[in-house]
């Protein structure tokens, strides 16, 4: 499966989070890490982890008899797939009308939205002033 096309599923975003934070990382440490929010047993987490394996989110290397998971996906690959899915979904893969909503029904706090203010201030400003040179 190509890396601009993935579809994670819950579960997969919980582990490849654990993954990001704890790499390289065996399957029961991600178990113990994910046991007060899922209570899964190990074997649920090897066996998705496992698949996670053939679909190319992880890579697993044996070292005895364990097995240490990397990541393959990156954190900002995965975000982005995931935000390209949305946009194309509910806002027919534009930016715009994705923004009108979320500021319109005040999904953005105070901070967030003087946040993306200052953001975009800062891309107009790259954007003009490479443009001058």
């Amino acid at each position: 499966m190509k890396k601009e096309n993935l579809e994670l599923f819950e579960s997969e975003w919980m582990i490849l989070q654990k993954v990001w934070d704890m790499e390289p990382c065996a399957a029961p440490t991600v178990q113990e890490a994910l046991q007060s929010q899922k209570g899964w047993a190990y074997t649920t987490v090897k066996t998705m982890m496992d698949r996670m394996v053939k679909k190319g989110l992880l890579k697993a290397e044996k070292i005895r008899n364990l097995y240490l998971y990397r990541s393959i996906i990156t954190r900002h690959c995965a975000c982005k797939n995931e935000i390209a899915r949305t946009l194309k979904r509910a806002f027919d893969g534009t930016f715009t009308p994705m923004m009108q909503f979320l500021i319109e029904n005040d999904q953005l706090s105070d901070e967030e939205y003087h946040q993306l203010e200052h953001l975009i201030k800062q891309r107009k400003f790259r954007k003009t002033g490479s443009k001058q040179k």
